[in-house]
């Protein structure tokens, strides 16, 4: 009888010093906080961040070619293929611009005989596509409403005259 109480003292202090000595939680718990940073925290916000840097590139890019062409304006509004073709030559090449529109008056009109009268505000109005390809964000990030739902279209234009 002594002998079995002195067995179950011991099993319990051992139980209590196991319980006591937590020196292994820490490693153990340590690969399910590093998955949650990661997954839940890190590669959205890296997402984000590489949305938004190809976003302002794009719009720089945008914007240097604007100033670009500003001051050379084409000699004929109504004819402006040739100046076109090598106006486009000055944009970026990761940030293609397809074509130039211009427009005449603040009727949003393109260029024609009738109203490229010199008195008329005139603009160059062009674009670019980014194309984002996220990691986690894609259900948040691809909302366009284009073939590629992660490819947006940024317009610019700019006043030359």
């Amino acid at each position: 009888m002594l002998y079995l109480s002195h067995r179950r003292k011991r099993l319990v202090s051992r139980k209590r010093s196991l319980v006591a000595d937590q020196r292994g939680a820490v490693a153990f718990e340590m690969p399910f906080v590093y998955l949650f940073l990661i997954m839940i925290i890190l590669l959205p916000l890296a997402d984000l961040a590489v949305a938004g840097y190809r976003y302002i590139s794009a719009l720089a890019a945008l914007r240097a070619f604007g100033q670009s062409i500003l001051y050379s304006p084409p000699p004929d509004v109504t004819n402006a293929s040739s100046w076109a073709s090598a106006a486009l030559a000055k944009a970026d090449s990761r940030f293609p611009i397809p074509s130039i529109q211009l427009i005449c008056g603040d009727s949003n009109a393109v260029c024609a005989a009738g109203n490229s009268d010199p008195s008329l505000a005139k603009y160059y109005v062009y674009s670019t596509t980014i194309t984002l390809a996220p990691i986690v964000l894609t259900s948040v990030l691809c909302t366009s409403t284009t073939g590629n739902a992660c490819s947006f279209t940024l317009t610019y234009s700019e006043r030359f005259q």
